[in-house]
Formats: C-alpha cells, structure tokens, sequence
C-alpha cells in the first residue's frame, strides 16, 4: 500500500514561514507529478503547486512569489516552502503524487496549518 506522509503543519503568526515535507513509501512504480493542495473548511480543495519529474513547476495564483515547491527524486519527496504566509493560506494541506504511467493519484493523509496571531 503506497504512503504518502506529510509533516511540517502547526501554528503560524502571520507573515511567518513554513516547510511542509511530504515523504513516499512502499512506491513501486516511477512517480510522474508531485504536488501540494489545500482545503480550509467550508471550501474545495484546490492547487497550490504542482512540480513535473524534471522540475517543471506551477503555482495557484494567491501563493505564487510566496510559496516554492521542490523535490527529491532519489527519496521521492516533495517540498513547499511557504512564506509571508496570510490568515487565508489557514488549511489543511495535501500532498499528491501521481502514477507517471497510469496517472493514478495518491493522497496524503494531510497536515493542519493554521496562520493566526
């Protein structure tokens, strides 16, 4: 059974950064894209950013020059760094990994941030 494990959520003053780490286990297949989503409650979740194999990356609008994802191939582990974060970035975020044969998607079982003074 494929793992996805993230770690790095908690409390936040805002304008105050944080690292979310999203570590694969029992992975058998090549992982194609990695990324992270949000959802705060009430709402839909949705993109934050994604990153391509070859690091290809693409962001939602309301992070892009705050937010920067990366990732390590070799440990199939993927990143977000977040800065200057705002009460509205408050979610819980998911990391995703995709099959890059099938496109299967595999989810987190996501971690709580939570932008407050």
């Amino acid at each position: 059974q494929v793992q996805l494990v993230e770690s790095g959520g908690g409390l936040v003053l805002p304008g105050g950064p944080l690292r979310l780490s999203c570590a694969s286990s029992r992975i058998t297949f090549s992982i194609g894209t990695m990324g992270w989503y949000r959802q705060a409650p009430g709402k839909q979740r949705e993109l934050v950013a994604t990153i391509t194999r070859r690091e290809s990356t693409n962001y939602a609008d309301s992070v892009k020059g705050r937010f920067t994802i990366s990732r390590d191939n070799a440990k199939n582990t993927v990143y977000v760094q977040m800065n200057s974060l705002k009460p509205e970035d408050t979610a819980v975020y998911y990391c995703n990994a995709v099959n890059s044969l099938t496109f299967r998607n595999y989810w987190g079982q996501g971690t709580q941030v939570t932008v407050s003074s």
